[in-house]
């Protein structure tokens, strides 16, 4: 009897083992990476400080996904920052500084975030990532700079990259006309809707990565950012790309949506790659 208690301890021992061991994934964090080495030509002053990003990944992985994330404040404020929801899921997140508005204007903003998903594909694999498996996304102003990224293929392009290599793109409560900042340098109001190319709804495809369209209560959202992306769920619906989403968080208004939608994102993430596996 004693023999048998002693091979039950030493099994249910291991198997605690094993399982610890599975579970137990340590992340690192590296602030300040400069991006702007993709870019040619002459660096100034504002594009040295703004032009960073940080990097947080599961060091003891490898063939991780990766979250590329964009900040929101409008296109004139906000700072580079992990979001604690999409931490410890196991993916790597890199959390973008982009130039702003006074200082720069249309397109800088876009080539930015182009840039720096760029320094990703071309980097990730450096740290134990998977450059098949990016994901872009990001909040408000953000939201609106994946998609314009995604979409409009000519930024990626600059660098060799086609937009379609992209695992998806995942906007919370993202502008889909064209942003509010870009309309205001035109002499436009942020109530008069404008779709023109700096708009995500002007390069609807049938062929882009799958689209996650996540907003906030339509009742409670920043002006109609809820029917807007409702709109542009039902013209990539149209031009027949099958792989678009569009969720409504009742209750949680611009700010406070983030918490939710980053679980929506998670179960994505995790659908698109057993996806590419099959």
């Amino acid at each position: 009897m004693r023999k048998k208690i002693i091979l039950i301890g030493l099994f249910l021992g291991t198997v605690s083992l094993v399982f610890s061991q599975k579970k137990r994934i340590t992340y690192k964090l590296i602030e300040d990476l400069s991006y702007i080495d993709v870019y040619e030509g002459e660096k100034d002053d504002y594009m040295n400080e703004r032009c960073k990003l940080d990097i947080y990944y599961p060091e003891n992985q490898k063939d991780f996904a990766t979250v590329v994330w964009f900040h929101g404040g409008g296109l004139t404020g906000g700072e580079k920052s992990i979001p604690n929801d999409l931490k410890n899921k196991g993916n790597a997140v890199v959390a973008v500084n982009y130039r702003m508005h006074p200082k720069v204007k249309n397109p800088v903003y876009i080539e930015d975030a182009a840039a720096s998903v760029a320094w990703v594909f071309r980097n990730i694999e450096k740290y134990g990532g998977n450059n098949t498996k990016i994901f872009v996304a990001g909040h408000s102003a953000g939201g609106y700079l994946a998609s314009m990224v995604g979409l409009d293929k000519s930024y990626l392009a600059k660098y060799g990259i086609d937009a379609n290599s992209i695992a998806g793109l995942i906007p919370f409560s993202g502008h889909t006309i064209t942003h509010m900042t870009v309309r205001k340098e035109n002499g436009v109001g942020n109530k008069q809707p404008v779709v023109d190319k700096y708009a995500p709804l002007f390069h609807v495809r049938a062929d882009a990565p799958p689209l996650v369209l996540i907003t906030g209560d339509r009742e409670i959202e920043m002006l109609g950012r809820y029917e807007e992306n409702a709109y542009m769920y039902r013209m990539m619906k149209v031009v027949g790309h099958q792989e678009t989403s569009l969720y409504e968080m009742p209750g949680f208004d611009h700010g406070t949506m983030t918490w939710p939608a980053s679980h929506i994102m998670q179960k994505h993430i995790k659908q698109i790659l057993k996806s590419k596996q099959n």
